[in-house]
């Protein structure tokens, strides 16, 4: 899994806003968005095209158009937060939840939510989550996707950690992540240092 960092100025730019911890619950929620919008470009470049016949005003000419289906995968609560930049240019989209927490006895993730369209076999998933920290979550619910054999899986974060990155290496080699930044590591509560807090909290305001 090559974890794929979008370093672009924009990008950066934008993470450095929504790090500061004096942004607003409304702008954080507006840069999370654009940041997303920017890193779906990137992930969706070698998207297939097929041929479409149109007219322009001037004259007929054979188009490129996009016709694979799609599923977007946040896994809640914060990966909601990127699903609307992610609608805007996938419209049509079909949408899948994964609710995931920590199972107190056993430190592992625990699924109490998902709900997929039923035909998962062919599409292309792409997963959302603000955060690939320890990795747990995203592996989890790549496990859970690659049951319903899509044709491709992508993820997209904000940010990662070295530790998540090498987890995703360890479980799924072969589903690329695309991050925004890959920040230092991770402290003893497994938040992002330097990070940006707890991306769901500052999402909703239950900080």
């Amino acid at each position: 899994m090559p974890l794929k960092v979008a370093d672009h100025p924009l990008i950066t730019h934008k993470l450095t806003i929504i790090r500061d911890k004096d942004t607003s619950v409304k702008k954080f929620r507006e840069i999370v968005e654009e940041i997303t919008l920017l890193l779906t470009y990137e992930a969706t470049r070698d998207l297939p095209l097929s041929d479409a016949l149109i007219e322009t005003p001037l004259c007929p000419m054979t188009g490129r158009v996009v016709k694979e289906r799609f599923v977007i995968t946040p896994i809640l609560r914060a990966g909601l937060g990127m699903l609307h930049g992610m609608m805007s240019i996938f419209p049509v989209a079909k949408v899948s939840h994964i609710g995931l927490e920590r199972d107190e006895e056993t430190a592992l993730p625990r699924t109490y939510y998902y709900k997929s369209p039923p035909d998962l076999a062919g599409s292309h998933v792409i997963i959302i989550d603000p955060m690939l920290a320890t990795g747990g979550s995203l592996s989890a619910a790549v496990d859970l996707i690659k049951r319903g054999q899509p044709s491709t899986i992508k993820c997209i974060c904000l940010l990662a950690a070295p530790e998540g990155r090498d987890r995703m290496n360890r479980d799924h080699p072969d589903v690329d992540v695309y991050v925004g930044a890959l920040d230092e590591r991770l402290n003893e509560k497994a938040y992002i240092v330097p990070g940006l807090g707890d991306a769901g909290d500052r999402m909703y305001g239950t900080l």
